[in-house]
């Protein structure tokens, strides 16, 4: 638990010092995460593990209890709040662990890495995940089911049906049939639902895969 929660902190910290970097432009990109600017999924960072549960309720039924509806929704309110506040709240979550009630600690790496991912990589600033933190988050995203997988466009097993999707440069591997080989990068996009260009994947189950990923 002690090594999850440095882990944890580590991509936070180091998410705090990117963004500080920003330029006001810059916050407004979208990101991989749909529609989502970088300010949005950096405030979905800042105050979704700090939000009370009735909040979070609240929230869910003005949005029908549909769960990417109130996410999109809190993300964008809180976004208007501004950099300056949302690092201040990144800050604290970083020195406090906090973390939304109810959530496993390995579910709150891989938003951390994987929101990371979505804000640094249409900036053209990418920064390669720390082999440990990588093999949590690929296996945790492996196992996730509904209705968790709503938010990444479905379940990342069902997605790899007959494949065997292979991280080049980690010691990390899933699935059982025809090779897809990708960045470590690229197969964490795979596996939460983010979009992943043809020519990152390579191996004999490559095309099959990039089909399945288009036609969702």
């Amino acid at each position: 638990m002690a090594e999850l929660q440095s882990l944890i902190r580590a991509e936070r910290l180091a998410l705090i010092e990117f963004l500080e970097t920003l330029e006001p432009a810059e916050w407004e990109t979208r990101s991989l995460c749909g529609a989502w600017t970088v300010q949005a999924v950096a405030a979905h960072l800042a105050w979704a593990p700090a939000m009370p549960v009735t909040e979070t309720l609240a929230s869910l039924a003005r949005s029908g209890f549909r769960l990417n509806k109130a996410s999109a929704e809190m993300a964008v309110r809180w976004a208007h709040r501004g950099p300056a506040a949302i690092l201040d709240q990144l800050r604290a979550n970083a020195a406090n662990g906090a973390k939304p009630v109810g959530v496993p600690m390995d579910a709150v790496l891989v938003d951390a890495v994987v929101h990371a991912l979505d804000i640094r990589l249409p900036l053209g600033r990418p920064r390669p995940v720390p082999a440990e933190a990588f093999r949590i988050v690929a296996d945790f995203s492996m196992t996730t089911k509904w209705p968790m997988t709503i938010s990444v466009g479905g379940s990342a097993r069902k997605r790899l049906d007959g494949l065997r999707l292979v991280a080049d440069g980690y010691d990390w591997s899933s699935g059982d049939g025809q090779d897809v080989h990708a960045s470590g990068e690229a197969v964490l996009r795979v596996l939460n639902g983010r979009p992943v260009e043809r020519d990152e994947l390579t191996g004999p189950g490559a095309d099959q895969l990039y089909t399945r990923i288009n036609r969702r």
